[in-house]
C-alpha cells in the first residue's frame, strides 16, 4: 500500500504546487513545503514543527517557520496545497481523473484514511481535523496524504524506539543505496564535519562498517524499523474487508503508475 499511496500523496511536492506558493510570496521551494505540510499544525513554532517532522537537521525548519506565516495563514496554505495538488494529480493521470475507478478508489481510501487512531500521530491528527474534499481527485489526494502521514508518524516512532535520529535515518538510507552520506540529496548540503560525526556515531554503535556499508547489525536494525513501520501503519486498513483492500489496491495501481510515468 505504501508503494501505491506514496506517489499520489507526493504530487504535493511537485512544481505545480511550488509555483502556487511562489505566487503568494514564498521565497523558494522550501518555504512552500513547510507552509503546506505544517499548516495542519496551525501556527506552531519552529521547535514543534522540527519535532513532528523529525528528520530535518537542526535549524532547517527555523529558516522558514514562522517567516512563512507572515505571508500566508495556515488555512490559506491548506487551501493552496489542496488545490495545487489536485491540479497536479489531474494533470499527471489524464483521463483516469474522470474514471469510475478513481471515484471508487477515493471512497475506499478515504474510509481507511479517516479510520485510524490518532494517538501519538500529531501530523496525522492535524490532517484528520480538516474537512474531506468532495471532488473525487481532491478526495483521493487527501486520503493518500492522510495515509502517508499516518505511516510517517509511525515511522518516526519506530526510529525513536531504535535510537535512530533524523539525520542518522538519512545516512542509513544513503548506506542502503550504496551512497556516501554527502551524496544523498536530503543531507548532502550539511557541513562535512557534521556528516562525518553522524557516520562515526553509527560506526561506533556497530551499525556501519569501516568501508561505510552496513554491518549485519545495521542491516538488521533497518529491517526491524521498516517492519515495525509497516506494522504500525496497518491499522488504518483494518476497516476494509480483504476484498475491499484488494479492490483498493487494484484501483490505485493504474493511478500510481501514471504518476510514476509522468515523473520519469
Amino acid at each position: 500500500m505504501f508503494e501505491l499511496v506514496e506517489p499520489i500523496a507526493t504530487v504535493t511536492f511537485s512544481e505545480v504546487v511550488n509555483e502556487a506558493f511562489l505566487a503568494l510570496g514564498m521565497r523558494n521551494y522550501w518555504d512552500g513545503y513547510f507552509a503546506g505540510r505544517a499548516a495542519p499544525l496551525g501556527p506552531a513554532p519552529a521547535e514543534v514543527v522540527h519535532a513532528v517532522f523529525y528528520n530535518f537537521a537542526d535549524g532547517e525548519v527555523a529558516r522558514h517557520i514562522p517567516w512563512v506565516w507572515g505571508k500566508i495563514t495556515p488555512q490559506e496554505a491548506i487551501t493552496v496545497r489542496e488545490q495545487g495538488s489536485t491540479a497536479a494529480l489531474r494533470q499527471m493521470i489524464g483521463e483516469l481523473a474522470d474514471s469510475p475507478g478513481l471515484v471508487r478508489a477515493a471512497d475506499l481510501a478515504t474510509r481507511a484514511a479517516v479510520s485510524a487512531p490518532t494517538e501519538g500521530r500529531p501530523l496525522y491528527a492535524g490532517l484528520r481535523a480538516l474537512d474531506v474534499p468532495e471532488e473525487p481527485v481532491a478526495r483521493l489526494w487527501h486520503a493518500a496524504t492522510l495515509l502517508r502521514e499516518h505511516r510517517g508518524d509511525g515511522h518516526n516512532a519506530a526510529l525513536l524506539a531504535h535510537g535512530i535520529g533524523g539525520t542518522e535515518a538519512h545516512v542509513l538510507i544513503a548506506v542502503s543505496l550504496g551512497m556516501r552520506a554527502e551524496e544523498f540529496g536530503r543531507i548532502h548540503h550539511l557541513p562535512k564535519a557534521r556528516l562525518t560525526a553522524v557516520v562515526d556515531g553509527l560506526r561506533g554503535r556497530g551499525l556501519v562498517d569501516a568501508a561505510g556499508g552496513f554491518t549485519d547489525a545495521g542491516r538488521e536494525t533497518r529491517q526491524r524499523i521498516e517492519a515495525l513501520t509497516d506494522e504500525l501503519a496497518a491499522p488504518a486498513y483494518d476497516v476494509l474487508s480483504a476484498d475491499e483492500l484488494d479492490e483498493l489496491a487494484a484501483g490505485l495501481e493504474p493511478i500510481a503508475a501514471a504518476v510514476w510515468a509522468f515523473d520519469n
